[in-house]
């Protein structure tokens, strides 16, 4: 088959489509042969060299996909080959098949397409494990989603609306604020514009939940913002890693913090999440109330493009790679 491979020795760490070992697989796992696959920041860092995928894992780039059942491992008897599929990948995504454990495999609803259907694991699982199971957000309470327009937020806005939660959410353009609004955010926050922490405390009087992918440079904001007993849950650190904190306004608000990853997590807790989702959101999907925003559609052998894209902030919602012609 052939991947996408990192140059590790070139000084951008060049992306080659190149020819790779096949996969096999294993017990209890099922051999899909890639449609369309969609970036996520953390293949950005792991093509830097700083995101190692987890032991066992695939080494190429690409935590989800969606393609057509090519073969089954010892065990598997719940799938057939030539069943269309989208699954969340601990890796390898980037490639013309892919080995996937079963439990983690979703059947496409009829109507959807490679690219929507490829568009979707990563970033609603990611919503729903830091919304729902992390942070327990209760339908009507307030929630503040950083990094509204892009893939994880797009995902978040939605969910959080569908359960009767008020929406605020920041964006970096007019352009991606609008978007939040059109799906279904109360308040778009343009936070180049303004404070966030005093426009949401005047604006709904703090909120009860925040999901933050800044990290360092937003957590005095952040629990500023916050409501008493807030949960404040961070998925990712892209305004660093380091910050002082004001631990008395932790206590006297009673507040939690909660870090939390996906992609390290065991096969059975990555379960839970692809049937906790399943039982409370799949419907809503099925019936077309949620769904993946795509903005841009690229061929594999321009990924390294794609990766720009991501880096510099010019997408919403999801950037998909289509790997292989669509199979029906």
């Amino acid at each position: 088959m052939k991947a996408i491979l990192v140059d590790e020795q070139s000084p951008d760490r060049t992306l080659r489509w190149a020819e790779a070992p096949d996969p096999v697989a294993g017990p209890g796992e099922v051999l899909v042969e890639v449609c369309a696959t969609a970036l996520n920041r953390a293949d950005l860092l792991q093509r830097a060299g700083n995101y190692p995928p987890p032991p066992g894992a695939p080494p190429y780039l690409g935590l989800e996909m969606a393609g057509v059942v090519a073969g089954l491992g010892e065990g598997v008897k719940d799938w057939q080959v030539g069943e269309r599929v989208c699954a969340l990948l601990a890796g390898g995504g980037y490639a013309e098949k892919v080995a996937v454990p079963a439990p983690l495999l979703v059947r496409l609803p009829v109507g959807w397409d490679f690219v929507k259907a490829a568009a979707f694991p990563e970033v609603f699982y990611t919503a729903f494990v830091n919304l729902f199971m992390e942070a327990q957000l209760q339908p009507g309470e307030r929630v503040l989603i950083h990094g509204g327009a892009s893939g994880v937020g797009t995902a978040a806005i939605q969910m959080a609306r569908a359960e009767g939660c008020q929406v605020a959410a920041t964006a970096g353009t007019p352009a991606k604020c609008t978007r939040c609004l059109e799906l279904g955010a109360d308040l778009a926050i343009d936070y180049r514009e303004g404070d966030f922490a005093q426009i949401v405390q005047q604006r709904l009087g703090g909120v009860d939940v925040i999901l933050d992918i800044s990290g360092g440079a937003y957590l005095e904001r952040n629990l500023k913002a916050l409501a008493p007993k807030g949960r404040l849950v961070l998925i990712a650190l892209l305004g660093g890693p380091a910050a002082s904190i004001d631990l008395g306004l932790v206590l006297r608000k009673r507040l939690r913090i909660i870090g939390s990853l996906l992609r390290s997590r065991s096969l059975e807790e990555k379960t839970q999440v692809v049937e906790g989702f399943a039982a409370r959101f799949w419907p809503l999907m099925q019936a077309g109330h949620l769904a993946p925003v795509v903005e841009t559609v690229l061929p594999i052998q321009q990924a390294a493009e794609a990766h720009q894209i991501l880096a510099e902030n010019r997408n919403i919602g999801k950037v998909v790679l289509t790997v292989r012609e669509s199979k029906t």
